[in-house]
């Protein structure tokens, strides 16, 4: 989708995923990165900015929902009034070591002294409550606002507007009743991701590639088909980033339409190591170009979640998925011709890919800018 919205003073308009957050949206979009992502789930504080002049944590904002609204990150206040003195007064009470929570923390300082001009000592720790700090036990960051709050900055609150209050009534069972079965989705709500693969074979051979989900894992390291029950299989992946190790253990569901040439694959897995869950589905299309030239386009989404989720940001994982289908494009056409392929089973090293994805990534960020 489409917003516009205002950052720092200046007017945006970009298309969002509906499940993009702020903190993503302005450190990947707009390459505002002095917002810092800790926890993402609203409690360390780092991600804190301005929405409409009050502090909310970034990484719990939709960015579809700051439509028609006024963000500020750190960058936006760099001549703020209130932030000059905040950051004379951290860096003159050694109220920063490491630095990783400062912007957040910097934002809720300055709510702080415009809000609450009398805070004591006990109020302002209260109000730091929601923003984690590793380093530094807090003492110099409540000098440092206790030492602004004692000169008075000659600035005023932003007048905010009112919130609207609700009215709560009695819930009952009925409230509850499950909806027509018409709006019942059996798709699970992830992030999405389209691939394209080209093969230099006919479409027929490759047809019958893609029905055959063992040769299909022979084509990917790490992958491995442990058995099959008619349309269920159950596989495991691994992978190795040098000391992290995981395999994914898990099973999955095929359909095949040898009519329309699509199929469909949905299935869930997880590292008993680390605990982390996976769960995917994707929809496929193979379309012929010509009599030795082959399409196979992949719509996938998919939902990570454990200590491994961090490594599935949005632009990693799309940058990395590109690289692993042409390996798999590559590995399946040499297969069909005969070539030496990786063996299966073998670990996928993401060393190499890591690589490839660091220099695109980079790549793609100096394409955005036009040196004259």
């Amino acid at each position: 989708m489409t917003i516009t919205l205002k950052v720092n003073d200046l007017a945006v308009s970009a298309e969002v995923a509906p499940r993009t957050h702020l903190a993503d949206f302005l450190r990947e979009d707009l390459l505002l990165t002095g917002t810092h992502i800790g926890c993402e789930h609203g409690v360390c504080g780092a991600c804190t900015v301005l929405l409409d002049g009050e502090p909310v944590r970034s990484c719990i904002t939709l960015a579809a929902t700051c439509a028609g609204r006024d963000v500020k990150s750190i960058e936006g206040l760099e001549r703020d009034p209130v932030m000059a003195a905040l950051r004379e007064a951290f860096s003159a009470e050694h109220a920063l070591q490491c630095g990783y929570c400062t912007p957040g923390m910097l934002v809720t300082a300055r709510d702080i002294v415009l809000r609450l001009p009398d805070a004591d000592e006990d109020r302002i720790r209260l109000e730091l409550a929601g923003n984690l700090c590793r380093c530094t036990g807090y003492n110099g960051i409540v000098r440092a606002i206790r030492r602004v709050l004692s000169h008075r900055p000659e600035v005023t609150a932003p007048s905010l507007p009112p919130v609207t209050r609700g009215t709560f009534r009695q819930f009952s069972l009925d409230d509850a009743a499950a909806p027509p079965a018409a709006q019942i989705s059996a798709k699970f709500t992830g992030d999405g991701l389209h691939e394209t693969l080209s093969i230099a074979l006919p479409p027929e051979q490759v047809w019958v590639a893609l029905r055959d989900p063992a040769l299909i894992a022979s084509c990917l390291p790490g992958a491995t088909i442990t058995s099959r029950d008619g349309d269920r299989i159950r596989g495991e992946m691994l992978t190795s980033l040098g000391p992290i190790q995981a395999r994914f253990k898990g099973d999955a569901t095929l359909t095949y339409d040898d009519m329309a040439r699509t199929g469909r694959i949905a299935g869930s897995g997880r590292d008993t190591a680390s605990g982390t869950r996976m769960q995917a589905e994707a929809t496929f299309r193979l379309v012929g170009n010509g009599p030795a030239a082959s399409t196979v386009e992949i719509d996938l989404t998919y939902a990570l979640k454990g200590p491994l989720a961090q490594l599935g940001r949005g632009p990693i994982v799309r940058v990395f998925a590109a690289e692993l289908a042409a390996m798999v494009a590559r590995n399946l056409e040499a297969r069909l011709r005969g070539e030496e392929t990786p063996g299966a089973g073998a670990a996928l090293h993401a060393g190499g890919l890591i690589s490839h994805v660091a220099w695109r990534w980079l790549r793609d960020l100096l394409s955005r800018f036009h040196v004259r």
